[in-house]
């Protein structure tokens, strides 16, 4: 059974082995298994060093943990440690769990039922419209929405479930907004939702740090529903996670013309979910059997070599997506108006009304870009104003 809480003498020492660099959650749990407390194991780390041959550990100085934890506080979050028991349950189970994660806004939306959703930033107007009607119904049934905060899909999930309650896991920082346009509900998730992030105040994201909130993501749910994503995405990732996790894996289908429908096809093809409403989410979540934890590391016998220097297998050689392993500073954002439109428009036929909301431009400007593609011959008008890429009918 998890204590309820460390003491704060405890709790420097989880978060002073947590930040020594190289030791990993498979490491720390490691060296919990031998040592029995993390006290114990920060005495020990230098001698297990030497007998291996390997440099001094460089472990932050217990005032270095005292000044991140009275940050923490001052910033209105708080760090909980794997063993406390106001941890997520489901993200505890998961093979290696962060070993302290750092949280700020309404804890108890991780007791609930909880169901990712993940897809393409470059997100069509049609995906961006479902993935937000799906997340405002499934949490109308109780469902907490958890995403990675990201442009596309995540936006659109979180904002149609900010109301009933969603949950934010980010790749750096609580408190580094990206991007930069969802600095509002980066602030509304705080305050109505959940924040969660496993790094420290102030971090910026590295390409490595994707896939690790991706599989706190999928950590934290049921299931993973993926709404768009292209073939090689961090999407998939996600995806790939929750397999592993034991978690559901469920997709919606695309048109086969568009790119952003690929990867969630093949999904579908290798016997994900297929997904076309709230009720097919909610049909598949009340089936889902309790999560339940893993036997830990120790148990394998692995505590016969505590130090371990991999976070997880594969991890570092994980982030192959375009979209997940470039530093977020590279990320173009469209700022022409006919190329925010361009991206937006998919085989779905879309409304000029529905256009103007995604685009945020207005109605008269949508209908002139509008006009000048269908043109070109890029897209083609469908009787009642819909409007699709060319060739999609």
């Amino acid at each position: 059974m998890r204590p309820a809480e460390l003491s704060f003498t405890e709790r420097c020492d989880w978060l002073r082995l947590a930040r020594t660099p190289r030791i990993g959650p498979v490491g720390f749990a490691r060296l919990l298994a031998r040592f029995g407390d993390a006290e114990t194991a920060l005495d020990a780390l230098p001698g297990l060093a030497r007998t291996r041959g390997a440099p001094r550990p460089d472990i932050p100085p217990r005032t270095a943990a005292e000044a991140e934890l009275d940050a923490i506080d001052r910033a209105g979050a708080r760090l909980l440690a794997s063993c406390e028991a106001d941890y997520p349950h489901a993200l505890a189970c998961i093979p290696a769990a962060p070993p302290v994660i750092l949280v700020k806004g309404e804890l108890a939306l991780a007791a609930k039922p909880c169901c990712a959703m993940v897809g393409a930033r470059n997100a069509s107007a049609a995906g961006l419209r479902f993935a937000r009607e799906l997340a405002h119904g499934l949490g109308s049934a109780g469902v907490t929405i958890v995403s990675g905060l990201a442009r596309g899909i995540d936006g659109a999930a979180h904002g149609g479930a900010l109301e009933t309650g969603t949950i934010a896991v980010l790749a750096g920082g609580l408190d580094y907004i990206y991007p930069p346009e969802h600095y509002e509900l980066h602030h509304a998730i705080a305050q109505q939702g959940l924040l969660v992030s496993e790094v420290p105040l102030g971090t910026l994201p590295t390409a490595r740090d994707f896939p690790r909130r991706n599989r706190l993501i999928s950590g934290l749910s049921l299931g993973v529903l993926v709404v768009e994503a292209a073939v090689k995405s961090g999407s998939l990732i996600t995806a790939r996670f929750a397999g592993e996790q034991g978690r559901e894996v469920m997709a919606v289908p695309g048109s086969p013309l568009d790119p952003r429908a690929r990867g969630g096809n093949q999904l579908l093809r290798d016997g994900a979910h297929l997904i076309e409403s709230v009720e097919d989410v909610v049909a598949i979540l009340e089936n889902t059997p309790a999560i339940e934890a893993e036997n830990p590391p120790a148990a394998n016998g692995l505590e016969d070599d505590p130090l371990d220097y991999i976070d997880w297998p594969g991890l570092d050689s994980e982030p192959t997506a375009a979209d997940e392993a470039r530093p977020p500073a590279s990320t173009p954002r469209p700022e022409d108006p006919a190329e925010r439109i361009r991206a937006l428009l998919s085989p779905t036929p879309i409304s000029a009304d529905e256009l103007s909301r995604q685009a945020r431009l207005p109605v008269g400007e949508i209908r002139a870009i509008v006009l000048e593609l269908e043109m070109a011959g890029e897209i083609d008008l469908l009787p009642g104003g819909l409007v699709q890429m060319s060739g999609s009918s």
